[in-house]
């Protein structure tokens, strides 16, 4: 069973959770918030009031509503693996060629 030691808002519906095993991972919350008090924090202004509440060890809101510490563990991704881009090959330092490649017409040097 998990437990949440950090909150804060990211952006839209996604929230940066930190958790008791020192994993941090973003939860997005955009298509879990239905029902009669879930749907309420589709308000941006209602759901940018989450926070920590120490008694229950889980996220909550102004409105009453909390989640299960072991629903938005298992909802989020951890931040280090989140998508990143990755370049194939450093670009060329100014003033130098990059790596050279074969012509495909065999008549030039």
């Amino acid at each position: 069973m998990h437990f949440v030691t950090s909150i804060s808002y990211e952006s839209e519906y996604k929230l940066r959770v930190g958790f008791e095993d020192g994993d941090v991972k973003i939860v997005d919350l955009s298509s879990h918030l239905d029902g009669e008090m879930f749907a309420p924090l589709k308000s941006l202004d209602l759901f940018q009031t989450a926070r920590l509440d120490p008694d229950l060890d889980t996220v909550v809101w102004d409105n009453g509503a909390d989640m299960s510490p072991d629903f938005l563990y298992a909802a989020g991704y951890p931040v280090n693996t989140a998508p990143t881009l990755k370049v194939a090959e450093p670009p060329p330092k100014y003033g130098q060629l990059g790596p050279q490649k074969a012509h495909a017409c065999g008549n030039c040097p």
